[in-house]
């Protein structure tokens, strides 16, 4: 039986950070889990902590293995849930998709769920049941991604303004501070095709962990010589007065498209009178958010049945997966009736015209199961319940191959 061990939703941080688990020790407890159960996977994230396990024992001892072997306090065991087999199964797969994230349909999840997946395989934690459910969910969230592209709708106010620079072919990009959305700016511009990028702060030795020469770090001294030369700035300071003034700009010269994330706003009201400035303020760029969020769930929706069809088809596979055993014995029954028939042509074919044995092994083969199937047949018709097996007699022994 598969299931999920996950922490119950709006629970406060205080709680989750004790119900975490540091990337350092996520082997070994791995490993513990493995000795409990058939497999384990271990999904930790910032944003969540969730345990898959593939379990024989019953359901109650299912939350006390896993509280044992993580050193989880007992007490907190309020805060947590064990999700059914049905229900795990699709929760993943719209994990894998990016249904359950803080932006809705990011792929950065998807990463993760790799990592998980490869950690427990890679010690042999997940080679059957929920290994297979796994590598499903990976293949649906490529496929998802792929198909949605969901990327070509940004939703955050950072991502929407790079992404709007780069729409309008600036190549020269001045980034204002490096706090977080500073830090994302640069990070996303990196990642773009974009050839020159200044990132102006007041003290550039917080900028040590830049090392692309594509970033030229310089102070707010330096800043007006660079500034007309740019194509577009992304301002995000946290400082309490315009940092980009009306005097600062050239009045003849290329376009800059200037993105103000900053409140109170970094560039000063008089700036965005100039002819060659285009501006966006935090507000206007909210409302492209939220428009672009409307978006991304019309998109998620659109291309659902990919979840679905993927979920299906895992489920199609698990329960013809649950008749392995009744296969197992038919194969091995049917080897036992090839045996002794191999048995009887050896010890007869010396006495008997060959063909005319052939004929009558392939015969007796033929009746046995033609026999067996004649009887359970009667007997479910004693029963009353012959049309299902009828059903089933008739694809077997009636229908041509």
């Amino acid at each position: 039986m598969l299931g999920l061990v996950g922490i119950k939703k709006n629970i406060d941080i205080s709680i989750r950070e004790k119900l975490s688990i540091i990337s350092s020790k996520k082997e070994e407890y791995l490993k513990k889990l493995l000795c409990e159960f058939e497999e384990a996977i271990i999904l930790s994230t910032c944003n969540r902590t969730e345990i898959y396990v593939n379990y024989s024992c019953r359901e109650e001892e299912v939350l006390d293995k896993v509280f044992n072997n993580l050193n989880w306090d007992l007490s907190l065991k309020e805060y947590v849930f064990l999700m059914d087999e049905k229900s795990t199964i699709k929760h993943i797969f719209q994990v894998s998709s990016g249904y359950h994230s803080k932006i809705k349909g990011e792929s950065q999840i998807l990463g993760q769920v790799k990592e998980a997946y490869r950690d427990s395989y890679n010690i042999k934690g997940a080679v059957k049941s929920l290994g297979r459910l796994f590598e499903s969910a990976i293949s649906c969230g490529k496929k998802f991604i792929a198909k949605a592209k969901l990327y070509e709708i940004p939703v955050s106010s950072i991502s929407i303004a790079v992404n709007k620079l780069l729409e309008l072919k600036c190549e020269k990009v001045m980034v204002l501070g490096y706090g977080h959305m500073g830090k994302l700016a640069i990070k996303y511009l990196l990642q773009s095709s974009c050839e020159e990028i200044v990132l102006v702060l007041r003290d550039i030795s917080k900028a040590n962990d830049i090392s692309d020469k594509k970033v030229k770090i310089i102070n707010f001294k330096e800043k007006n010589k660079y500034i007309n030369s740019m194509d577009g700035i992304i301002s995000c300071t946290s400082a309490p007065h315009p940092v980009v003034l009306k005097e600062d700009i050239i009045k003849i010269g290329n376009k800059i498209y200037c993105f103000d994330l900053a409140v109170p706003r970094d560039i000063h009201k008089d700036v965005l009178s100039l002819e060659r400035i285009i501006g966006y303020n935090i507000d206007e760029i909210s409302k492209i958010d939220d428009n672009n969020k409307l978006l991304r769930n019309e998109r998620m929706k659109e291309y659902e049945y990919i979840v679905n069809d993927s979920i299906k088809e895992y489920m199609n596979w698990l329960e013809v997966r649950k008749l392995s055993p009744i296969i197992k014995d038919i194969k091995e029954n049917g080897n036992r009736v090839y045996k002794k028939r191999l048995k009887t042509y050896i010890n007869k074919k010396k006495e008997i015209d060959e063909s005319e044995l052939v004929e009558k092994l392939l015969k007796s083969i033929t009746n046995l199961y033609t026999n067996r199937a004649i009887e359970i047949l009667k007997e479910e018709r004693l029963k009353g319940s012959e049309k299902e097996c009828l059903q089933i007699i008739r694809k077997i022994f009636i229908e041509e191959i």
